[in-house]
Order: structure tokens, then C-alpha cells, then sequence
């Protein structure tokens, strides 16, 4: 039987790991807080998840929430008038399958009772360089899914696959209650607000029930980049707010009596997007494999970070599965993250696209949608897979071919 430790038990590391002990292996996760401490701190994320990455866990038999969570039934898009009140585009299309929205709260404490239900060990405590060799010595493959501390620093930035060095957004997260339902069917409701920044902000289920989490995306040193100064709930909400009346007071419309879902139901900070290379090699030499955010951080720009986690969780698991009884060497480690870049150099590119100034043929793209209810729905759906958006959302030419095509029809 094959011995793996996980170090890091959220999204993509506990999928994972549970998806490992259903077929047999020992499997350990460490990680530095217990599943009280999670459901009990600050929101973590906004995970808005697409059907392919809901199937993946519902084949594991891990959609707990699929009666209670409440679904995320379409996209939206809109961009605010530069030139005055109203919005310059506005339309919506309706996803083929339900994504849902699952506070890490929620999720992760109930994935950790489960994995310990199967037989997983749970070891509470910080990974640091010791620790890393002493589980490289005494298991088959050693696995980070955290980024943090100094385990982080033995993944080396991946200059070719990484756009950006500093990060690309002032970022902020606020949980509520109150929120009044858009019309006519659930959906992210994606504004963008040129020069300013990106809001959007859609149904989720936190630890007090149903919810709205509303995602604020500013460009840095701009209006938006205003969290440095808000050090309470109180005024985090009354910020939300405000940014809202200022830019989208459509948005603004529906928050009139909206109000925090607790009060670590707020986050703000910021990131650089980046790749970096799968393996890291520990003092003595001994190789990990990284995985998850650990090696492949996106902006929230486009809602992939915890479809990633859980696509990048079922490619390892398959990798480690028909890898059978052979050494977890370097070259494995490095072919199966190759797997995972496959898909993951899409999405990559993709959200890296949509943190630049959008070029004319993106603007009519999406402008365009307004009038074609199949590219509207195209674009939804490509939020599932956004393979799909290449090449005709990234080049020009293949962008008018397309257009032209839709037209013609």
C-alpha cells in the first residue's frame, strides 16, 4: 500500500486525499488548523464552482450541500457607461448545469470529518523544511497543497508561465444577508467598470445559510483600491456600499438592506498571479510535488480558483492511481503536472487577458453577446471550460471570423 502525506487540507488536498483512501491508500494530511478553527475564521475565498468541477466531487460522493446551497444558474455582464449613468453593454445567458458556491467554512471542516471517517490521519501542526524530510523519508511521495511559510519558497517562480510579478488587483471579499434576487434566474453578475476595476457578486451558501458574496476587483493605486484604511466589519460593509453607489448603481439597488453574514465574513489584500515550477527539492534532495495554489495561483477575475483545485485534485489522483507500484521519481512528478497545465494553461491565459485593459475585438465580443444569444451563451458556458474560448476570444482575426459566422446564421 502506497503511504502519501498531503500537507494542506483544503479544497484540492482533501479532494484528493479522500479520493485516495477510496481506492486503498494511506493517506495523511497536516495542516495548522482544526476543522473548529476553520469553521469558526475568516472567509477564505469566493469558490464559485462550475458543473465539470461539481461532478468531479459528486463522483467522490462529496456534494454534501446539493439540497441546501442555493444555484448559480447563469453569467451576467455589464460594463458601466465611461461616458455617463447606465450601462455601455448588459446581457445574461443561462449556464447548461447549475455551479454552486460553498463557503470554505462550510466545505472544509465537513471534507476533514469525512476523511477522517475513511481512515485518513489528521496531524494539526505547522509544515515547515524539517518536517517536509522527515515525511519524504518515511513515505512514497510527499505532496504540498499550502503555500505558505517557508515551504512556499521551493517552488521556483516559472518566469515563462507567469505574466505577471506584482499583483494585478486590490482585492476584497464581503459576505451578506439581504441582497435582492436578480430577476429572472440566478446568476454572476460580472460588472465591469473601465478604469476602475471589476465587481461581480453571486448566491452562495455560508455557515448561516443562504447568502450573496460580492467580489471587489480594483486596478491598483485606482478608486477601487481603497481597503488599506477599513479596519472593522462595520466599515468594510459600509465600503462595499459605497463603491457600489459610486459606480454600479444598479448593483447598489439591490444592497439597500443587506448586512454582513458575521463579522469574518469580509476579506481584502492582494496577490500576484502566478505558475510556478511542480517540484521542489528539500535539503537533502529529496523531491515534493506541488499542487493546487501551491503552484498555479490565478487572480478571482474569472471565478477559477477552486474549479482549478478540483480539476488539478482529479488529474493527480488519476496520475497516482495508474502509476501503480512504481517510485514517485522527478520526471513523474514533473509529467503529471504537465497533465494539469494542459488544461490549466488556458485558464491561465485566460485570466490574464481579462486583468488587461480589454482590446477592441474583446470589447465587441462582448458587446455583440447584447444581440447573439448564442455567443452570450458561449461565453457563459465557457466559464466551465474556458478551452473553449481559444482562439476566438485571444486573436482578432479568428475573433471576426466567428462573429461573422454568428451573424451570418
Amino acid at each position: 500500500m502506497k503511504r502519501i502525506t498531503i500537507i494542506g487540507g483544503g479544497h484540492s488536498g482533501l479532494q484528493l486525499g479522500i479520493g485516495l483512501l477510496q481506492k486503498g491508500y494511506d493517506v495523511k494530511v497536516i495542516q495548522d488548523r482544526t476543522a473548529d478553527q476553520i469553521a469558526n475564521g475568516r472567509v477564505t475565498s469566493s469558490q464559485c464552482q462550475f458543473d465539470a468541477s461539481l461532478q468531479h466531487e459528486r463522483d467522490l460522493g462529496l456534494h454534501f450541500w446539493q439540497d441546501d446551497c442555493p444555484p448559480v444558474e447563469g453569467i451576467a455582464f455589464a460594463v458601466a457607461n465611461p461616458e455617463g449613468p447606465g450601462k455601455a453593454i448588459d446581457w445574461a445567458a443561462r449556464l447548461e448545469n447549475p455551479g454552486q458556491s460553498i463557503d470554505q467554512r462550510v466545505k472544509i471542516p465537513r471534507w476533514l470529518a469525512e476523511f477522517e471517517r475513511l481512515g485518513g490521519k489528521l496531524e494539526i501542526r505547522l509544515a515547515d523544511i524539517p518536517l517536509l524530510e522527515s515525511e519524504a523519508k518515511s513515505r512514497d511521495l510527499v505532496i504540498v497543497a499550502s503555500g505558505k511559510g517557508d515551504i512556499s519558497k521551493l517552488f521556483e517562480r516559472d518566469a515563462e508561465r507567469s505574466l505577471f510579478d506584482a499583483p494585478q488587483r486590490a482585492l476584497a471579499l464581503t459576505y451578506v444577508h439581504g441582497m435582492t434576487p436578480r430577476d429572472e434566474f440566478s446568476a454572476v453578475n460580472f460588472n465591469l467598470i473601465p478604469g476602475v476595476g471589476e465587481y461581480f457578486v453571486f448566491p452562495a451558501l455560508t455557515k448561516s445559510g443562504p447568502c450573496d458574496i460580492m467580489v471587489f476587483e480594483g486596478i491598483p493605486n485606482g478608486p477601487m483600491d481603497c481597503w488599506h484604511d477599513v479596519k472593522t466589519p462595520k466599515d468594510h460593509l459600509a465600503k462595499s456600499q459605497e463603491i457600489l453607489r459610486t459606480y454600479l448603481p444598479w448593483e447598489a439597488d439591490r444592497c439597500g438592506t443587506v448586512e454582513l453574514t458575521d463579522e469574518a465574513g469580509m476579506l481584502a489584500g492582494r496577490f500576484p498571479p502566478t505558475v510556478r515550477k511542480p517540484v521542489g527539492i528539500l535539503p537533502s534532495g529529496a523531491k515534493v510535488l506541488g499542487l493546487g495554489d501551491a503552484v498555479c495561483l490565478n487572480d478571482p477575475i474569472t471565478g477559477q480558483g477552486a474549479n482549478n483545485a478540483s480539476k488539478a485534485a482529479m488529474v493527480y489522483l488519476d496520475a497516482i492511481l495508474r502509476h501503480g507500484d512504481q517510485p514517485f521519481d522527478e520526471p513523474w512528478m514533473a509529467a503529471t503536472f504537465e497533465r494539469f497545465w494542459e488544461y490549466a494553461q488556458w485558464v491561465v491565459r485566460w485570466t490574464n487577458m481579462m486583468l488587461l485593459p480589454p482590446p477592441p475585438f474583446v470589447l465587441d465580443i462582448m458587446g455583440s453577446a447584447q444581440g447573439l444569444p448564442d455567443l452570450a451563451g458561449r461565453i457563459a458556458n465557457g466559464f466551465d471550460d474556458p478551452r473553449d474560448f481559444f482562439p476566438w476570444f485571444a486573436e482578432p482575426a479568428a475573433a471576426t471570423d466567428y462573429l461573422s459566422s454568428l451573424r451570418a446564421a
